[in-house]
């Protein structure tokens, strides 16, 4: 909000810059077009609200069926299976709230905790729909964003390069990323290659440990001495933590960002 002087009531904030993270597109932005950065697990999504049908269907039959002969255990079974849907629904509104906006919110602590100077080489690993990769772009002034991604639909919904690059350009920033498919665990990229390594909500995708292990060292690899590498997760940030330390990293450190998709999201920060 605008701060009031004490003299006059006059406005004493400035217009954010170009490509800072305000209210106001970066130049070069498509005005009216905004950028779509997808539901995540868009399955799960569908599952909870499937769960709500079927669940109050199957009550409701129940009630149905014995609503003469046992009214008062048909009504109280009705509204037991009724609460449990209204559970399911809850879940899949906060799901989609927060891949809609909560995840927007998330992105603006992120990217402030960066402390971006604007000339750093960055490494988004996970990007997805590029909503980190987007967040950071905004803060370079001659830096660059890398952003890779194997792009898999079940993780998030119209998941694809096209549409991340899609988002860079409607957000103004399209030439500041550069999107390339890859593996996190097996990164083509050299080592000691960036300033800044940032992964957010993808490591816990790989279903074995040892692949997460494997992308977290790799995450390491490519950062530059001095450097910083931040993971933010729904799960699994106490190991990535442990990881880091056993492959020489400093200042590691886990902070609590809030609460996402039904589950805590924390930080996992650390210097090489």
């Amino acid at each position: 909000m605008a701060a009031k002087s004490a003299a006059g009531g006059k406005s004493t904030s400035r217009p954010p810059k170009s490509g800072s993270s305000g209210n106001v597109p970066p130049e070069g932005a498509l005005p009216g077009v905004l950028p779509d950065y997808g539901l995540d697990s868009p399955l799960v999504i569908k599952s909870m609200y499937s769960r709500a049908a079927w669940t109050f269907a199957f009550g409701f039959a129940l009630w149905f069926m014995n609503r003469v002969e046992y009214p008062g255990p048909a009504a109280s079974l009705l509204a037991a299976l009724s609460l449990i849907a209204a559970v399911f629904v809850w879940a899949g509104y906060f799901m989609t709230w927060s891949s809609r906006t909560g995840k927007l919110r998330l992105r603006d602590r992120l990217v402030a905790m960066l402390a971006l100077n604007g000339d750093e080489k960055v490494l988004d690993a996970g990007c997805g729909r590029g909503l980190m990769s987007v967040g950071i772009a905004k803060r370079m002034k001659t830096g660059k964003v890398t952003a890779v991604d194997a792009w898999d639909p079940r993780v998030l919904s119209g998941n694809s390069a096209d549409a991340a690059r899609a988002n860079a350009k409607k957000e103004g920033v399209g030439e500041r990323i550069r999107f390339e498919e890859g593996d996190l665990r097996k990164l083509v990229y050299p080592a000691e290659n960036f300033d800044l390594v940032f992964s957010g909500g993808a490591l816990h995708f790989f279903e074995d440990e040892p692949d997460r292990d494997q992308a977290v060292r790799e995450l390491l690899r490519v950062l530059k001495p001095g450097g910083r590498l931040m993971i933010a997760d729904t799960k699994y940030t106490g190991r990535y933590a442990e990881i880091l330390r056993e492959s020489g990293a400093g200042e590691v450190w886990v902070k609590s960002c809030g609460f996402l998709w039904c589950r805590p999201v924390k930080s996992v920060a650390a210097r090489k």
